[in-house]
This record gives structure tokens, sequence and C-alpha cells, in this order.
């Protein structure tokens, strides 16, 4: 009995001493931030949806400015994605009654920045911890009432654990991400701007003008003359 409660005593005290951080360290300790969702661009209806979102989150901002009406550069050679959410935003701004202009003259300009950052493969995904316990609970509970409707609640149950986690995009962490910026200015300032970040489908990575990077590897071999 001493000895259990010894060893006891010795678990609970190496897990306490395990939580405590040292005082000092060369470099500050790395963390976690807060557990955050971020949206994955899976379908052209998705980059619309964006584009929606940023205009408004702009012209809500330039309501305390004069009213001007708004002129969007086009690239040369944009990408589809690029293309697709321009395209958005003038049929945007066009419905919630802003005029667009052709030209710049006179109007505030708006700008359409897209960085692509690729970050390291096989990045982890957590989801919710615990549903599986629930979905466990929720079919002990139906199957206690009557054997039948226990089978009914098995595929009930079935149904609402994936129902409440769809929520989530299957798959691993993308290592691709865009960061889409909108801003609103002229040729002295900024009056206006949204920044939001997204992931992308890792196979759709050419939607977006990113090129794959040219992994063949080059060998040299040195040719020795025989007799």
């Amino acid at each position: 009995m001493k000895l259990a409660t010894s060893l006891v005593l010795a678990a609970t005290t190496a897990a306490a001493l395990a939580g405590c951080a040292v005082p000092y360290s060369p470099t500050p300790v790395a963390t976690n931030f807060p557990t955050a969702r971020q949206e994955k661009l899976q379908a052209a209806a998705h980059w619309h949806t964006i584009a929606d979102h940023i205009e408004q989150r702009v012209v809500t901002d330039m309501k305390k400015h004069p009213q001007r009406p708004f002129f969007i550069a086009e690239d040369a050679d944009p990408t589809p994605f690029k293309k697709a959410l321009t395209n958005q935003l003038v049929t945007s701004l066009v419905k919630d009654g802003y005029t667009v202009a052709r030209t710049p003259a006179g109007a505030w300009k708006l700008e359409l920045d897209i960085q692509a950052v690729t970050f390291t493969a096989k990045r982890p995904q957590y989801r919710y911890s615990g549903a599986s316990t629930a979905l466990a609970t929720g079919v002990w509970v139906l199957s206690d009432i009557d054997p039948m409707v226990g089978l009914v609640g098995l595929a009930g149950a079935a149904d609402a654990f994936h129902w409440f986690n769809s929520q989530f995009a299957p798959g691993a962490t993308p290592k691709t991400e865009l960061i889409v910026t909108l801003s609103v200015g002229d040729q002295y300032r900024f009056y206006a701007r949204s920044t939001s970040a997204y992931y992308v489908a890792d196979t759709d990575r050419a939607l977006y003008g990113i090129k794959e990077e040219d992994t063949q590897l080059t060998k040299l071999f040195k040719v020795q003359g025989g007799r």
C-alpha cells in the first residue's frame, strides 16, 4: 500500500514539474494561437462569395467619404482566380447601387492584390475533440429505449455526426494559402482596405497562378577512360 501511494505521489510530482515552464530561456517559447477557422476555396462559387464579402467591408468604410464612382484596373493577363474575382467585384458594386467607371478619371481606384504563400506540406489538421464520444453517447441513449429504435438511432446519429462536422474541409491542411487584399484610394492615400486569408486546394494551384517548382534532379557523372 505504501509503495502504491509513493508511486502515485511520484507520478503526480513529475507531472506537476513537467507542466511548469522554465523561468529563463534564450528565446521565446513557441506556443499556438487560439483555435481559429479559415475557409478553403474549392469552387468558383466560393470565389464569388469572398468577392461579395470583401466588397461589403470596403464600401462600408467608404460611406464616410465623398461619393464617387469606383474604377477597377484589370491585369493584362490575369489568373483565372483574379479575373473571376475582379468581375464579381464589379457585379457586386453594381448590384448594390454603386457606379463603376470604365476610366480612372475622378473615380476611387480599387486595387486587388493577391499573394500566394506556400508552407511545408503535410501540415497537421485538428478537428473537434470528443465528437466521436458524443456520437457514441447518442447511440447508447437511443439503443437503451428499444432495440429497433437503436438501429434507427445509429443511422441518425451518424448522419448528425457528419452534419455537425460538415463545416470542416476534407483532407489534410493545404500547404497553399492566399492573402487577398482590396484597397480603395487615389494618388495620395488609401481610404479603405480589407485583407483576408484563405486556404487553397493544393491540386488547384494553377488556377491561382502558382507555378510548380521543377523537382527534377540533375546528376553529374564523371566518365573515366578505360584501357
